[in-house]
């Protein structure tokens, strides 16, 4: 009887034959179509470029073929990791989630080089279906978000305090992170951290620092942070 768990390899493993075309079409198969699956998942309420979803896709296959090539040759194993390991020396950094998914795409790669393509699927799908749920659950966002405030006042006009009671009203935290001139030292530009109490009151919350700043610039956004790496 046939396990969903079982490597369709076995047979050739187990009598030193060399692989037959039909077991390696079907790790192909498999390769493909979960490779396919995994760049889905990648693209599921995230930006990705057409050349990264493409080698996601086309990564499990590939690490199939090394996997049967190898077939417990120590020798070529060692050349293996040592062309791998250049590999590393032409990328980019990638992103938290772009490592993950390599980190997947060549798992089902090791798992159908070594005819595992039952746990190769149930593993996509176990992990595909975590990754979708945390994703539309929110799992791991800061629900109090952070803004970066830039204003601009006179320089008449002493920054030391002077919006504190404003802040009191609308911000959960404030805090002062920089202070630098401009316009010949006519003008100040504070850079303050905030979290505001209600988001729907902001424009209520910049209305009020306009009044008390004479108008002048005011800026308020999400902060600029680099790009989330492993």
């Amino acid at each position: 009887m046939f396990n969903l768990f079982d490597s369709v390899l076995t047979d050739a493993t187990a009598s030193g034959t060399a692989l037959s075309l039909g077991p390696f079409m079907i790790c192909t198969a498999c390769s493909l179509i979960l490779g396919a699956a995994i760049a889905g998942l990648y693209t599921f309420r995230s930006y990705a470029s057409k050349s990264f979803v493409v080698t996601l896709a086309l990564l499990p296959p590939m690490v199939q073929l090394v996997i049967m090539l190898v077939n417990g040759n120590l020798g070529t194993g060692v050349a293996v990791m040592g062309a791998f390991s250049l590999v590393r020396f032409r990328s980019v950094p990638g992103s938290a989630r772009e490592i993950a998914s390599i980190f997947l795409a060549m798992a089902v790669g090791l798992a159908t080089g070594t005819g595992y393509v039952g746990v190769a699927a149930v593993s996509v799908a176990i992990i595909g279906l975590a990754g979708m749920l945390y994703t539309v659950t929110g799992f791991g966002e800061n629900r109090n978000q952070e803004k970066e405030l830039k204003i601009t006042i006179p320089e008449s006009l002493d920054y030391t305090g002077v919006f504190d009671d404003i802040f009191q009203q609308y911000t959960r935290r404030w805090e002062l992170v920089q202070v630098r001139t401009a316009n010949m030292g006519s003008l100040y530009r504070l850079d303050y951290r905030i979290i505001l109490k209600n988001a729907d009151k902001e424009k209520a919350f910049l209305d009020e620092l306009r009044c008390r700043n004479g108008n002048l610039e005011i800026s308020c956004g999400r902060i600029a942070t680099a790009r989330e790496e492993l």
